[in-house]
């Protein structure tokens, strides 16, 4: 389970940087235990829970990269054309392979083994065959066109570290070493609930001041993105007691229990108050826009498991922005994963816009292809917290820094992508 201390995300401020939340989340949440071993077709998302370690060279042997005549190169005019005769053929998966003799050149195509004796590959298409015999330019270089054995990856090296997840590139790497499995850690166990007498299921009828619920659809599959084993605890009322026993009860398996709505400071606020009964909750504003209100703490369980807890704000909009910046980099470090930091596009504002000192603030926008051929980003219409639309009808956000105050038409910005966001 979650491997976590009550002082965990400890934090006296009045207001949380981003950059102090992460270093707090990679200095004391420590990764869950456990792994499995599993196939290379099931590994997707996965992290990987110990070094691979190459069990043979790649490539396996030297060979060719082009279709064409392998040469020794000591065998070649330097001022001028040569012609070799051709003495052999070699197909790839071929095990039988001649040795190129003196003045000899060997057909050879792409993968196979390069015959002994033999260094450099002309391509096929700067050559041409005369007679059974083949008319070389000048000036191709030792080796050129040739692949060495182990050139890729040396047997008994780190093909791959611990920590990373596993893309389609880092699977396609593992197949090529011969592997058919690989060990992973466990996946993280998330139990997530929405608050709010207003709150209700799609698919029923509205009635009064009632809205349907979006931040659990939002949250399932966002976590699951992420790799994570999702419980939906569904819509849960605001009453006290009901709160704290389905948090202490979601603790008992989870890793991390996360939630929507009922963290901030009113007095209608019946998360934070149940949390703070059962566990230990260190309620923070954390300085960004939209989404200040995030809570973070620890619920112990009398199982002895301990669960992270997050509290997000009820807003979709807030919820999105908050799991990017908030969850990802928690779950990352309870998975062990070792994460490469983003890097935003630069695009060109086509708006001006102003924003208070001391928070990071995230706009969404559209992007616009510009005639010098970057892009400019189309602010949204509505800022509303609330508004699905400015999610759904705009590619990304523009991350604006904590200590900027305006942004003009015309000025360079960061940008990420909801797919990168997302990944």
């Amino acid at each position: 389970m979650a491997q976590l201390t009550d002082d965990c995300f400890a934090f006296d401020g009045p207001l949380m940087p981003l950059e102090a939340m992460e270093a707090l989340i990679k200095n004391r949440v420590v990764p869950v235990t456990g792994s499995e071993i599993v196939a290379l077709a099931d590994a997707r998302g996965r992290v990987l829970a110990k070094d691979v370690i190459a069990p043979i060279d790649i490539p396996h042997f030297d060979n060719s990269a082009v279709d064409g005549y392998a040469v020794r190169h000591a065998d070649l005019n330097a001022s001028g054309e040569t012609v070799l005769k051709v003495s052999a053929k070699v197909m790839a998966g071929q095990s039988a392979i001649p040795d190129v003799g003196a003045k000899e050149a060997i057909r050879i195509f792409t993968g196979a083994r390069m015959p002994d004796g033999a260094d450099t590959v002309f391509m096929q298409e700067d050559t041409r065959e005369d007679s059974g015999s083949v008319v070389l330019p000048s000036g191709l270089k030792r080796g050129a066109n040739r692949r060495l054995k182990g050139e890729d990856i040396v047997a008994g090296s780190i093909a791959m570290p611990q920590g990373r997840v596993l893309d389609a590139q880092n699977l396609a790497l593992a197949a090529a070493l011969g592997l058919t499995k690989l060990e992973v850690r466990r996946r993280i166990r998330v139990s997530i609930f929405s608050t709010g007498d207003e709150i209700v299921e799609p698919g029923t009828s509205l009635s009064g001041a009632q809205v349907f619920d979006a931040n659990r659809m939002l949250l399932r599959h966002m976590l699951e993105q992420c790799g994570c084993d999702v419980s939906d605890l569904g819509i849960l009322r605001d009453d006290l007691p009901t709160l704290e026993r389905a948090i202490s009860d979601a603790a008992s398996s989870s890793d991390v229990v996360l939630t929507s709505g009922g963290v901030s400071t009113g007095d209608a606020d019946y998360v934070k108050n149940a949390v703070e009964a059962i566990g230990s909750l260190v309620f923070w504003r954390i300085a960004i826009k939209p989404g200040r209100p995030v809570a973070m703490g620890v619920i112990p369980h009398s199982n002895g498991n301990r669960a992270a807890f997050v509290g997000l704000p009820g807003n979709p909009v807030a919820v999105f922005v908050t799991f990017v910046r908030v969850v990802k980099p928690l779950l990352a470090q309870l998975a062990g994963a070792v994460i490469k930091p983003q890097q935003p596009l630069m695009v060109v504002s086509a708006f001006d816009y102003r924003k208070k000192s001391g928070r990071r603030e995230y706009v969404r926008v559209a992007l616009r292809p510009r005639a010098d051929g970057g892009f400019e980003a189309i602010k949204h219409p509505q800022d509303g917290a609330g508004v699905l639309t400015s999610l759904t009808e705009t590619d990304g956000l523009l991350e604006l820094p904590d200590n900027v105050t305006s942004v003009k038409a015309g000025e360079r910005v960061s940008f990420f992508s909801y797919a990168a966001l997302s990944a």
